[in-house]
C-alpha cells in the first residue's frame, strides 16, 4: 500500500464499493455506469488501479476491501496533519477554526474527545 491517495472521482468510485461490498466487478462496473457514466472498460480499470494501490481486492470478480472506509480517510487525514501541519493537530485546528466558528455540538464533541483521550 504505497499510494493510498485517491482523487475525486476515484473517491465516489470506492464509495460505491465500501457501501455495496462484497460487490461483483460487473455489478461495480455496471453501478458506475448508471451512477458515473462509466463504461465498463473504464470502471475495471479504475478498479485495478485501486486494487494495486493496496485498497480493495478483486478476488475471482468478488470486490472487497484490503482498508475499511473510516482508516483510509483516518489515514488521509493523519498524513494531511504531517504535511501541513508538521504534525500538529493543535496548529491544524487553530487554522481551521481561524476561518470558520465551531458549533456548540463540535465544541463539546471535541471536549468528549479529549476526556476519553486523558482516560487511555
Amino acid at each position: 500500500m504505497t499510494d493510498l491517495q485517491m482523487g475525486a472521482v476515484e473517491s465516489r468510485f470506492a464509495d460505491m464499493i465500501w457501501q455495496n461490498e462484497p460487490i461483483t466487478a460487473s455489478d461495480l462496473a455496471k453501478r458506475a455506469g448508471e451512477m458515473l457514466g462509466w463504461k465498463k472498460t473504464t470502471a475495471y480499470t479504475v478498479l485495478k488501479r485501486l486494487c494495486d494501490k493496496g485498497i480493495f481486492q478483486n478476488d475471482g470478480g468478488a470486490v472487497t476491501s484490503r482498508i475499511a472506509r473510516a482508516d483510509y480517510y483516518a489515514l488521509q487525514s493523519e498524513r494531511f496533519v504531517e504535511e501541513q501541519f508538521e504534525g500538529s493537530l493543535p496548529a491544524f485546528l487553530a487554522a481551521f477554526t481561524s476561518r470558520k466558528s465551531l458549533t456548540d455540538q463540535e465544541l463539546e464533541a471535541l471536549r468528549r474527545m479529549i476526556d476519553v483521550y486523558k482516560e487511555d
